[in-house]
């Protein structure tokens, strides 16, 4: 490919290099790098002259590389951590506790989002039929959102101890995520002081 060579030797700006460390950081705190891992590629990112020498520290992680050459400039990809990938489909039986802590994780997120939907509408709904239609009985909407929070639970087999597991789970994923953004950030603070 003509030109290959010459996007490789492309020098890199201090805010390019601090865009790339900021990607590293993401997928540091998603967890794809351990501490090592990440103390590793992020100096090598610090200390990076070119795109070409840029390139090694985001090999295997999703999005790739979070700069590209575009008519012989570096521009910043916006994305360059690609979100968490979800499995869309219904995993029939769990076979690895993995597969197990996947399922109850993707069952808990849209149970909580059904749970908001539920009290938001069966909210509006006793607005409307107390100051709009006038409605004395209106109250009755929220004995009845005791039975409506609990269909979604039936039908995705999510018990009282996968809440329990799920809200421990958050918490926990909460925490750690909390403690590796707060070293990726402490890291590139560190590695701009080293560059000043």
């Amino acid at each position: 490919m003509p030109g290959q060579g010459d996007h490789n030797d492309l020098l890199l700006s201090d805010d390019e290099r601090l865009h790339a460390l900021n990607v590293l950081g993401d997928h540091f705190a998603a967890g794809r790098l351990d501490s090592a891992e990440f103390y590793e590629r992020s100096g090598t990112v610090a200390a990076a002259r070119t795109l070409g020498a840029i390139r090694e520290p985001f090999l295997g992680l999703p999005g790739g590389l979070p700069l590209e050459q575009v008519d012989g400039y570096v521009r910043k990809v916006s994305d360059g951590a690609a979100p968490a990938v979800r499995d869309g489909n219904t995993v029939a039986s769990p076979i690895t506790p993995e597969a197990e802590l996947l399922s109850l994780r993707s069952r808990g997120n849209l149970v909580e989002s059904i749970d908001w939907l539920i009290v938001g509408v069966t909210l509006v709904t006793f607005l409307v039929l107390q100051l709009v239609v006038d409605w004395d009985y209106a109250w009755i909407v929220w004995p009845s959102l005791v039975v409506t929070l609990s269909v979604p639970r039936m039908i995705l087999k999510y018990s009282d101890d996968d809440e329990k597991t799920y809200e421990r789970l958050k918490k926990s994923d909460e925490k750690a995520r909390r403690e590796r953004l707060e070293q990726a950030a402490q890291r590139i603070r560190e590695l701009e002081n080293r560059n000043d």
